[in-house]
């Protein structure tokens, strides 16, 4: 007989399908499995042989999440695909810590997308949490979570009242960034940013919303500094999901009359594509053009010039994120109305290397 084969038939092979093997209750036999305190050493031996002869591979997953009420896996809710999420390198580094944070507590990781297929990750995959990644405020997935009552945290998002937040000092550390580049005489500065396809191109005044908390935030922190200082950046706002080894933009921004000296960048993968840029038009950095980035990635350190960037901890990001959730789930009503544990705010550390320095005048 094979391992499916009972009775003449082939088939799932179920708790009854033992017991009517072993001549014991159901309840018997799934004491076997989560109450082995229950039986007596011999009996439970027999059970579980039984059971790896017929080959049982353990209780339906879905029916024994609907016993318990949990799936057991916490979502991560990504505005970009799954592949950028394993391209970038600040993505991949809070990933990272997520993984490490859940290990121990037995919860499985699910990615989520923001598809709007016919399956919608966010609408249709069991979780019992989530975390919500640096995701577009009007974001439909964003939506179907919260109508579904899921508990959630969020991430590099604004506040939401009533909502968890765990965050870093973006607009203070772009200000670090602006009053470097003005200490060190600049006043011909352009600023790089992604953003929607209708607010893309390069503007001589910067836009007032880009859809993005952080982007958001990064902006109005370089202008805090250019503005008091009489400084009128050039603007370029990238598509969002534009490919980073397509600099056409950029070298338009190089190229302008008048062009910068030096160059904020969103993240310092925006940074490495401008540096790509000046290297195509032959302008030198630091002597010709200073950059600095954000989020200090370890291709920071690895590019030449070293990328003077803003360094934050995503690793702590990520841990204080899965600890924040987690201790939402462990709540007696996670998705009710108990107030949340509140805002996190992690520092930011301005690190200086080789691509800034005096304009070229100075």
């Amino acid at each position: 007989m094979t391992a499916t084969e009972v009775n003449g038939t082939v088939g799932r092979v179920t708790l009854q399908t033992i017991a009517d093997r072993v001549g014991v209750s159901r309840m018997t036999v799934s004491n076997a499995f989560s109450r082995p305190d229950q039986l007596s050493p011999a009996m439970r031996r027999r059970i579980l042989d039984t059971a790896d002869e017929l080959g049982y591979v353990g209780p339906d997953p879905t029916a024994r999440a609907l016993a318990r009420g949990s799936t057991g896996a916490v979502g991560v809710l990504l505005t970009e695909s799954v592949r950028c999420a394993f391209t970038d390198e600040i993505a991949t580094g809070f990933l990272r810590a997520v993984a490490g944070e859940l290990e121990p507590t037995g919860l499985a990781l699910t990615l989520l997308t923001t598809s709007t297929g016919p399956v919608v990750p966010a609408r249709d995959v069991a979780i019992d949490g989530a975390i919500v990644y640096s995701c577009i405020a009007d974001s439909e997935s964003l939506s179907w979570l919260r109508r579904r009552r899921i508990p959630q945290v969020h991430v590099d998002l604004a506040p939401v009242e009533g909502i968890d937040n765990v965050t870093i000092e973006d607009r203070a550390g772009a200000r670090d960034a602006a009053r470097h580049l003005v200490d060190l005489g600049h006043r011909r500065i352009a600023l790089v940013l992604p953003g929607p396809p209708d607010r893309c191109g390069i503007r001589d005044e910067p836009p007032e919303d880009l859809g993005l908390h952080v982007a958001d935030e990064r902006l109005h922190g370089w202008m805090d500094v250019l503005g008091p200082a009489g400084v009128r950046p050039r603007v370029l706002v990238r598509p969002k999901n534009l490919p980073l080894h397509d600099t056409t933009h950029v070298r338009n921004l190089l190229e302008s009359p008048g062009r910068p000296t030096a160059v904020l960048c969103y993240s310092d993968l925006i940074a490495v594509a401008v540096l790509d840029a000046a290297a195509a038009l032959g302008l030198d950095v630091p002597g010709d053009l200073s950059v600095i980035g954000f989020d200090d990635a370890p291709l920071a350190g690895r590019v030449r010039p070293g990328l003077t960037t803003v360094r934050q901890d995503i690793e702590a990001k990520g841990r204080l994120a899965v600890r924040t959730l987690t201790d939402l789930l462990s709540r007696p009503d996670p998705a009710g109305t108990q107030p949340p544990a509140g805002r996190i705010v992690l520092p930011v550390e301005l690190v200086v290397r080789g691509s800034t320095a005096p304009p070229p005048e100075a």
